[in-house]
């Protein structure tokens, strides 16, 4: 027989009805744990703060194809007058493709930032807002990063076809099957992380 006594859940036996007493139930108390094991998982924990440093490195990969970016706007202006068609083709391509880098650089920072390390406490108003920070868990950042790496894969493939006369037909043979792995092997990981944690992840 059982009743809830001011809040707390009561159990009454038969010996305890005919005393007239009640008898609480005993609540389960968890084990404290030992010293050394929390030494153990507070060290394990705070070692992610080491990555923080690396992603802030990643910053200084972005200034770096800033600058490579604008010499090769500055490069193309100068010589506007000059340059063949084909010439600037080459060049804006190979300036997409920096910007494809660039991206991928800067979704690998913020997202494994916050997947591995802590999460960014920053104001952020409506027109600064990123749609996509904070919604990239590791999986979804993975697929994203295999993504983008067959998007410079494309733009590295046309810039081969667009110089074909001067590129061997066995360079670009290798060239467009390189090209055909990185797709393959991205919708695998899709099919995989699709078949494994699509059910357990939060839409």
């Amino acid at each position: 027989i059982c009743r809830v006594l001011n809040g707390a859940m009561c159990s009454v036996d038969a010996g305890a009805i005919s005393r007239g007493t009640w008898v609480q139930s005993r609540e389960v108390v968890p084990e404290p744990e030992a010293p050394m094991e929390k030494l153990i998982e507070r060290t394990l924990f705070a070692s992610r703060w080491i990555l923080a440093p690396v992603y802030l490195g990643l910053s200084l990969a972005l200034v770096a194809l800033g600058i490579k970016f604008f010499q090769e706007v500055f490069h193309v202006l100068a010589h506007i007058w000059t340059m063949k068609e084909a010439d600037m083709v080459l060049t804006i391509l190979a300036l997409i493709d920096m910007v494809l880098v660039a991206s991928l650089v800067v979704m690998v920072m913020f997202s494994g930032y916050e997947n591995f390390v802590s999460r960014l406490d920053i104001e952020e108003t409506e027109s600064d807002k990123l749609g996509w920070l904070g919604k990239l868990d590791a999986g979804t950042l993975k697929l994203k990063v295999a993504a983008s790496i067959v998007a410079i894969s494309s733009i590295h493939l046309l810039r081969a076809f667009m110089n074909a006369p001067q590129i061997e037909n066995d360079k670009l043979m290798w060239y467009v099957i390189i090209h055909l792995t990185f797709v393959v092997s991205a919708v695998l990981m899709g099919v995989l992380d699709r078949m494994s944690f699509a059910a357990h992840r939060e839409h």
